[in-house]
Parts: C-alpha cells; structure tokens; sequence
C-alpha cells in the first residue's frame, strides 16, 4: 500500500481550509490544516510536508512572508499559493516570494488536485541523478544551484524556470507547444483540459531576467506555443 503524503494547508478561513483537507484526504494525501501564517511556519519547519498549500491572505503573517521564510529555511519545499488577487502584480510577488505555483480563487477542485498531484511528483523526483549544466544563449545555466552565468553576471533561477529553459534548448528552433508545457515542466495530466495564465507569468519573468544578455531569445508563437529562436 502507498504511503499517505503529508500536506500542510495553511488557510484561515475554516469552510475552506475544512474542504481542502477533505479533497486532499479523498485523493489519499494525509493534510494538516492550521489557520495562521504563525503557526503554518512553525509546522512546516517543525515537520517534513511533501507539499504546503499557502493562502496569500492570512490575519498577522501574510503568506509572502512565510513562503519566503520557508523558502530560506527549506530549499527544496514544495509550495503551492492559493490567493484570491489576480492580478499580474500579486502573482509575479508570490513567484518572487519562492512559490512553485499558485491557484486564484475560486478555483474547481479538478484544476487544484492536478496543480497538487503534479507538484508531489516533482517533489518525489528528488532522487534523480543531477542534470548537467547546459547552454542558452550566452547564458549558462546550472540546473543543480538554479542559477544562469553570463560574463561576470550571475541570476538566481526558480526550479520551473529552469525546466523551461531546459526544454526550450532542448527544442531549439522547434515551437514548444503551451500542452507539452504543462505535461512536460508542470507535470500535468489531461493538459487538453486546463486553461490557465500560470505558463504566461512565467515566460514574462523569465524574460525579464535574461533578456539583457538575450534580447528576443524565447519567441512567442501566437496560437502554438514558445520557441527558442536563437
């Protein structure tokens, strides 16, 4: 028999903590819910979770905050935000924040549990052989530190975001498809049925990060996808 996975969720609001504990339960994970930013740090540094769902609105310590303490303290933490702010801004923040997804309210169960189930497979990848470093353009990308070198310049990458660069040098000159995007770097299952913005904000900041030294290097293909175009 399968082992339960332990979920944190941290969620003040009780009907809604109360229904994610019960989806999580339904799809055989073991979930711990608590109701302050507080006290969800203290469980997540007190225990191991295979992953900690994290509202972005909490009374005292807001979920930027604990996502960036849990961050520090645990590299490897799977982390996923829930926020009612859809906004571009709040986003980007929760990104920056150290999250490895996020969910705008309200959202249907069926697009939670895939963003759940395809966090707790890249969590249980952990074992895997270290990739190698590999080139992008003028940028040289270490897949184990999360980082990209350019000349004396060096940038702090997200473990996504290396996935996507990872790919899209792998298909270079080849349009990457958003479906194979999210079957392939978010892990996600029936891809033909989930529309989400997820893959967009992560392009847009992956951008702004790279494209002092590679100006143009990921195209947008209106209708089809991304391509590596250098």
């Amino acid at each position: 028999m399968t082992a339960k996975l332990p979920v944190l969720v941290i969620e003040d609001e009780t009907s809604i903590r109360s229904g994610l504990c019960d989806v999580l339960a339904f799809h055989g994970h073991a979930p711990t819910g608590v109701g302050s930013g507080e006290e969800g740090l203290r469980h997540a540094l007190a225990e191991r979770y295979a992953l900690v769902l994290l509202d972005v609105m909490l009374p005292g310590m807001s979920g930027f905050d604990v996502c960036r303490e849990l961050r520090k303290n645990r590299p490897q933490q799977a982390i996923l935000m829930l926020t009612a702010r859809g906004a571009e801004e709040d986003i980007l923040e929760g990104f920056r924040s150290g999250a490895d997804d996020y969910v705008t309210k309200p959202f249907s169960v069926s697009e939670l549990v895939a963003r759940v189930e395809a966090l707790l497979r890249r969590a249980g990848a952990a074992h895997e052989p270290d990739p190698e470093p590999f080139d992008f353009g003028a940028w040289r990308i270490d897949p184990v530190g999360r980082s990209a070198a350019c000349a004396a310049e060096t940038i702090e990458l997200s473990s996504r975001e290396v996935a996507l660069l990872a790919l899209l040098a792998r298909e270079r000159g080849r349009i990457v498809s958003r479906r194979r995007l999210l079957a392939e770097v978010w892990g996600m299952q029936r891809v033909e049925d989930i529309h989400t913005r997820t893959i967009d904000v992560h392009i847009a900041k992956l951008r702004k990060k790279i494209e002092a030294r590679e100006p143009g290097a990921i195209e947008t293909v209106r209708g089809e996808g991304y391509r590596f175009a250098r």
